[in-house]
């Protein structure tokens, strides 16, 4: 299994942080995504830049404590966990766990460096929503 984490502590309203990281309606700001396609209360497809499917089954949702989703597509399979702390100050650490297995030899290779890179995107891409 393919491990990937990231952290960052930022100062900001918690419910807003938490509202655009669970509102799958408005992922406008989200700069490797063209849509999500919203199934029910628990599944949606996130489609890149490119069209390529990636299909999500949230399996907890607890405000500002932990949000989880189990995700597939032809290339991996696995587990995404988001937990949250509150620090004094208006802080908020997320921490953001991606546990992935991959099935083509040649993408376990990549696989670690794309997480990576894929995260710190996401990273980069919340906080300028949040500074809006």
């Amino acid at each position: 299994m393919i491990r990937a984490n990231i952290k960052k502590k930022l100062l900001c309203d918690k419910n807003k942080l938490w509202d655009i990281i669970t509102d799958n309606t408005n992922y406008s700001w989200r700069s490797d995504l063209s849509k999500i396609e919203i199934i029910d209360d628990i599944h949606f497809i996130e489609y890149t830049k490119n069209n390529f499917p990636t299909h999500f089954t949230i399996t907890s949702k607890s405000k500002l404590k932990e949000y989880k989703f189990d995700l597939e597509n032809t290339n991996l399979k696995g587990r995404w966990i988001g937990k949250f702390t509150e620090l004094p100050n208006s802080i908020i650490e997320v921490n953001f766990t991606e546990e992935v297995e991959v099935s083509n030899s040649i993408m376990k290779l990549l696989a670690k460096l794309y997480i990576k890179s894929q995260q710190k995107r996401y990273i980069r891409d919340l906080e300028k929503e949040l500074n809006k």
